[in-house]
């Protein structure tokens, strides 16, 4: 059997961030977690890998990273995710706190001691690029940088044209993309394909574990949410893409392409610009662009996850 690929997952719990934790727990050797404010304050998302961490048996750190973006005011989704993160779900108070508060210099020191490590960001890109500013060189370290963030066609989820991750700290996301990182980017219209419910719900609830009891009732708040914004019956599973991007790349269909991040725009702050024009393109590609994902397979693999948990 081929060993796991080795992932520093930069998170920030969040619904799917948690749902993340668990696909990587299973396919991933995780290596460690590291933790920005986003979704939620930086307090909350690091109680709630911590929580995670002990939910899932994990014998891995959490280090606290950045309290706010490079520039300006942090942008919250606690609409999206509940007034601390996890929605309805309530765990324990973990009995084990973060290893550190300084996830970048962890990300730092982790990678010199051992390269060949794909860094999986899930949330705002502020660890990445403070990380990147400090040690340059840690570009030529890394397996990947495999990212959920931005989007290559279609909308945003914040703004017309922003997604979440990107929008929340904008000029993190246009250092990282400048930089000569190894990118990998799954963004709105590749996650959009990979939706999951109440029927999913349902089976995890029906597991009887923990972990499948967590997993229903992040399920269920995702439901709730989507059903009152969008309409829909179902919610796009966005942070575990980038997992199994890394762990099952063969469920992905990717491109290389040009991405830059607008920072200026009045109208387009926090878009990721794709270059879609080939050998016309202004620059060089930088980064791999998913485009389809299998997403009945991706979703079978969540659902292994949960069981297997």
């Amino acid at each position: 059997m081929a060993s796991r690929p080795r992932v520093i997952l930069d998170c920030d719990p969040g619904v799917d961030d948690a749902m993340a934790l668990i696909t990587a727990a299973r396919f991933a050797d995780l290596v460690g977690i590291t933790t920005v404010a986003g979704n939620v304050e930086l307090e909350h998302t690091t109680a709630n890998a911590c929580r995670m961490r002990e939910l899932l048996g994990l014998e891995v750190e959490v280090h606290a990273g950045a309290a706010g973006p490079l520039v300006g005011d942090q942008a919250f989704a606690h609409n999206v995710h509940g007034a601390t993160g996890l929605g309805d779900l309530v765990l324990p108070n973990p009995e084990r706190g973060p290893d550190s508060e300084n996830a970048v210099d962890w990300l730092i020191e982790t990678t010199r001691a051992e390269e060949g490590i794909h860094l999986v960001p899930v949330g705002p890109l502020t660890n990445v690029a403070l990380a990147l500013r400090a040690d340059p060189q840690l570009t030529d370290r890394v397996a990947s940088v495999t990212l959920m963030g931005g989007a290559a066609v279609g909308v945003g989820n914040v703004t017309s044209v922003a997604e979440f991750n990107v929008y929340a700290d904008p000029e993190a996301a246009a250092e990282v993309f400048r930089s000569r990182a190894p990118l990998a980017m799954l963004g709105l219209n590749l996650t959009h394909q990979v939706r999951m419910g109440s029927a999913h719900s349902e089976v995890c609830a029906a597991l009887g574990t923990q972990v499948g009891d967590a997993m229903a009732q992040l399920l269920e708040f995702y439901t709730v949410f989507h059903l009152a914004e969008e309409q829909v019956v179902d919610g796009p599973i966005h942070d575990p893409c980038a997992v199994l991007a890394v762990t099952h790349p063969d469920l992905f269909e990717v491109a290389e392409r040009n991405v830059r991040v607008e920072i200026d725009g009045t109208l387009t702050r926090g878009m990721t610009v794709i270059d879609e024009r080939g050998p016309r393109a202004a620059e060089p590609a930088n980064c791999r662009v998913a485009y389809r994902a299998h997403a009945e397979r991706v979703i079978e693999l969540i659902m292994q996850a949960v069981r297997e948990a």
